[in-house]
C-alpha cells in the first residue's frame, strides 16, 4: 500500500468513519496539534537516551495520546466504533507521577519560572506550551461536539506534568531556576 492516496490534494481529510472536513476544521487542528506534542515528546525521549528513567512512563503517554487523538478524530455522530482504548487513568498517572517528582525534589514549586534551564528543561517547557494550545482547541471542539471528560483533564495534568518534569530535571542537574514571580495564590498569602 502506498502512503499517498491524493484524496487530500483539494485541502480536506478523512475522519474516523470516512466524512471529510476542511484540514483546517477545529477538530483536526486540535488533534494535529496534540500530533506535534507526541512529535515533540518523541524527540525528548530522543534526547534522554533509552535507559533513563522516564522512559517507560513517556512511552505510556505517547501511546496514550494515539488512542486520545483517535478518539478525536471520530465525530459524535459516527456510527462505526472505535476500537481504541480509552486511557480514562491518564489524569491519575500524572498526578501519582507528579507527587513522586515533588517528593524527591530540593525545593518547592511556588514560582512561576523563564522556561530553558538546560535542554531537556526547555524541551519540557515546550511539550507544557504545546499541550496548552491542544487544550485550548479541545475547548473549541467541545463547543461543536461532546468530548470524553477524561481527555479534557488528561491533556491539563499533562501540562502540569511537563512543567513539573522541567523542575526536576533542573533539580537532578543542579541548574537554578529562572523565577518570575511567585504564583498568585503564594502572593496572596504573603500579602495577608
Amino acid at each position: 500500500m502506498k502512503i499517498y492516496t491524493r484524496k487530500g490534494d483539494k485541502g480536506t481529510t478523512a475522519l474516523f468513519g470516512g466524512s471529510r472536513v476542511d484540514k483546517d476544521d477545529v477538530r483536526v487542528n486540535c488533534y494535529g496539534t496534540l500530533d506535534e506534542v507526541n512529535s515533540t515528546i518523541g524527540l525528548l525521549r530522543a534526547k534522554l537516551g533509552s535507559d533513563h528513567e522516564w522512559q517507560a512512563n513517556l512511552h505510556k503517554i505517547q501511546k496514550d495520546m494515539m488512542d486520545m487523538m483517535s478518539h478525536l478524530a471520530r465525530p459524535s455522530d459516527c456510527k462505526k466504533e472505535n476500537p481504541n482504548p480509552k486511557p480514562e487513568d491518564g489524569p491519575a498517572f500524572c498526578e501519582q507521577w507528579i507527587d513522586e517528582l515533588e517528593a524527591g525534589m530540593t525545593t518547592k514549586s511556588d514560582y512561576f519560572l523563564l522556561p530553558g534551564g538546560n535542554e531537556i528543561s526547555a524541551l519540557c517547557h515546550v511539550v507544557r506550551t504545546q499541550m496548552r494550545r491542544g487544550e485550548r482547541l479541545l475547548v473549541s471542539l467541545m463547543k461543536v461536539d461532546t468530548v470524553d471528560d477524561y481527555i479534557l483533564s488528561y491533556i491539563n495534568r499533562l501540562s502540569d506534568l511537563f512543567f513539573i518534569l522541567s523542575r526536576a530535571e533542573m533539580d537532578k542537574a543542579g541548574v537554578a531556576e529562572e523565577k518570575w514571580q511567585l504564583f498568585l495564590y503564594k502572593r496572596k498569602k504573603t500579602v495577608e
